[in-house]
């Protein structure tokens, strides 16, 4: 099967046209998460998400994407004229055409992280442009069946036509990985297909790792690391409702939960978005969502024959861009208070700072300069811009976050206890007398020093420094991407230029 597969004509006998549906809102967001998924934390179920002290501050975070997206002052800055229906829907889902399309997808996907500072990673426009990438390109599916591509086209229609948020878990749990997912003392740990039945197929084991998996509408489960002969029921691509019967979520110890008050963790209570271990167990999978079946070449090609990674991470770089964008400001607003931002060797500390976040936003913006079209006409990101500061970002991460703790100082560590030091009649006074600075009070000091070490040095922000620095995966391979999309032609061309020059007489 050709992979530049004409799409018209594979949706000429997929599902009937979906009729538009108002963009959603905030309100239906909350509503739709008492659904009956299976969610546990600390060994108990959770009964709502929207009203569970773990999730709730980050699920009104979640809930208010939604109403941007749907305001209509922003209509044209996050939503797209459907081609299908004629409604607005989520420019996450558009397949860019033009620089121009490129470029509004990256300025939607910053104007939803502006409002999380780029600390809600997971967000609906991430796992969305996967599917636009799949959409894109059917033939690489149609390589098992076109029956496959056709499920891939239609499934995309109607997340995009539903405003659907999507998560993926597409790595195998640690459980030995000097072994296929075929040795492993339970051959069915890792997620794959078990069985067949009347209408589709039977899904069990577990896979990692679905961040913001509690807030999502469909969980896709596949594989993005090579398989081997003997894996092929773990080659496989499945999307599956949250709420499915033996779909259970572990989320890892939500940091929210223990938040006392926002003011002492201001960050935390807000943007804990959850990072879940998928557990399925019998899972059925009508074959409308079943995209790649014990195919192990079609699965690796969904993610580097198709614009999906692209796409995909073309919105994780406009979310960290914006968040090296915030920690900026916390170091600017830091030395203000402290009364340094005047001080020469501040100026260079801050100086190294800034140029390491402007590698970033730079090589952001070089993705769509770069960028190529395919013979569709779709376009695709430059692959070695992205993966060029994907391969710098989890060495880059550490050094900014460094040199913030030593502009820092004892600073973040010489605050009170809590909140409850400052309204205490006992210590309020001493607090207000010795705590504030030449530039704010002390409660204003003090409720500024709270925000930084909630971003810099508390259980969130550090779960959050484990985040950036393997959101690639392992630093090898990023790197090894990185190798396979360089221009080594040219630079060898120069070479051999170089080698043949002609001799002075």
């Amino acid at each position: 099967m050709n992979v530049a597969l004409d799409r018209s004509k594979l949706m000429s006998s997929a599902l009937p046209p979906i009729q538009p549906v108002p963009l959603r809102t905030g309100a239906a967001f909350l509503a739709g998460l008492n659904d009956g998924r299976a969610i546990y934390v600390d060994g108990q179920k959770v009964e709502n998400i929207a009203t569970h002290p773990a999730f709730k501050g980050a699920a009104l975070a979640a809930a208010n994407l939604f109403d941007i997206a749907a305001d209509p002052a922003n209509r044209e800055r996050m939503t797209y004229t459907s081609p299908t229906s004629g409604g607005p829907v989520l420019r996450a889902y558009q397949i860019p055409k033009s620089h121009e399309d490129l470029r509004a997808k990256r300025l939607a996907s910053e104007m939803w992280s502006e409002s999380t500072f780029g600390l809600l990673g997971r967000t609906p426009d991430h796992v969305s442009g996967f599917f636009a990438g799949f959409a894109a390109v059917p033939g690489v599916f149609a390589e098992g069946g076109d029956e496959y591509a056709r499920n891939v086209l239609a499934f995309y229609e109607h997340a995009r036509e539903t405003h659907a948020w999507i998560t993926y878990a597409i790595v195998p749990p640690q459980t030995d990985r000097s072994k296929p997912a075929n040795l492993q003392s339970d051959p069915a740990l890792y997620a794959g297909v078990v069985g067949e039945k009347a209408g589709g197929i039977i899904v069990s084991g577990a896979q990692q790792l679905a961040s913001a998996g509690v807030f999502s509408d469909y969980v896709y489960i596949s594989c993005i690391k090579p398989l081997k002969a003997g894996e092929e029921n773990q080659a496989i691509g499945v999307i599956i409702p949250v709420n499915t019967p033996g779909l259970k979520l572990y989320p890892r110890r939500p940091f929210a939960a223990h938040a006392s008050n926002t003011f002492d963790y201001p960050l935390t209570s807000r943007f804990d978005e959850s990072d879940c271990f998928v557990v399925l167990e019998d899972c059925f999978v009508p074959w409308e969502h079943v995209f790649i079946y014990k195919n192990t070449e079609v699965c690796r090609k969904q993610w580097w024959d198709t614009p999906s990674h692209l796409y995909g991470n073309l919105q994780a770089q406009a979310r960290y861009a914006t968040k090296l964008r915030f920690l900026m400001g916390l170091a600017q607003r830091m030395n203000e208070l402290t009364g340094n931002a005047g001080n020469p060797a501040v100026q260079v500390q801050m100086g190294e700072l800034a140029a390491h976040v402007m590698t970033v936003e730079s090589m952001l913006e070089a993705q769509e300069v770069r960028a190529k079209f395919d013979e569709n006409g779709v376009l695709w990101p430059c692959r070695a811009t992205l993966y060029a500061v994907m391969a710098l970002q989890s060495e880059m991460n550490p050094k900014m976050i460094e040199i913030v703790r030593e502009l820092s100082g004892a600073a973040l560590i010489s605050m009170p206890s809590s909140l409850a030091d400052l309204e205490s009649p006992v210590t309020g006074p001493d607090i207000e007398r010795y705590m504030g600075s030449s530039q704010a009070g002390a409660r204003e000091r003090i409720a500024f020093m709270r925000l930084a070490w909630d971003f810099i040095g508390s259980e969130f922000a550090n779960r959050h420094h484990q985040y950036e620095k393997f959101y690639g995966g392992a630093n090898f391979i990023v790197k090894t991407n990185m190798y396979k999309n360089y221009d080594f032609a040219r630079s060898l061309a120069m070479v051999e230029k170089a080698m043949n020059l002609p001799d002075i007489p």
